[in-house]
């Protein structure tokens, strides 16, 4: 597993990674219609062009396995990060992850994960994330509210 930055055509990948039906419900939070590309170039048009963002493509034996990054939300930086399904299980967003925190710093850091994403969970309280609240919002990918931790790391 390797972090790189983010190459324009990683982009094909994130969108085919977004048709999977399984992972739009792990990550609950997503486009109401995962297939209208127009609105993900939008939205991934939107991240590239921020200078507060940093992306980087996850990699793995030379494929793209998913995508990390860190964003301003309310003054505060927040993680988020996508892998493909197809990978879960293997230690790679774990390993990701700990690549992304060696290079990004800042505390305290972020992260908001659904309450029943167990795997995301894992990966940041093995991290030194701590909940400290919770959100509930509605979820396009389960058409239903969708409570969420806001985790930190000090």
């Amino acid at each position: 597993m390797q972090l790189r930055p983010l190459q324009t055509e990683d982009l094909d990948q994130f969108f085919e990674h977004q048709q999977d039906p399984e992972a739009n419900l792990m990550a609950a939070f997503t486009a109401r219609n995962p297939a209208d590309r127009g609105v993900f170039d939008h939205h991934w048009g939107a991240i590239i062009n921020d200078p507060k963002v940093i992306v980087r493509t996850i990699e793995h034996d030379g494929e793209v396995a998913g995508s990390i990054l860190v964003f301003e939300n309310e003054e505060v930086p927040e993680i988020s990060f996508w892998t493909a399904s197809r990978y879960w299980g293997q230690g790679i967003t774990t390993t990701a992850v700990d690549a992304f925190l060696a290079e990004y710093t800042t505390r305290p850091l972020r992260a908001r994960v659904p309450q029943d994403n167990i795997g995301s969970i894992k990966v940041l309280e093995r991290r030194g994330f701590k909940v400290i609240d919770e959100s509930a919002d509605f979820s396009n990918a389960r058409a239903a509210v969708v409570k969420e931790f806001i985790m930190e790391l000090a």
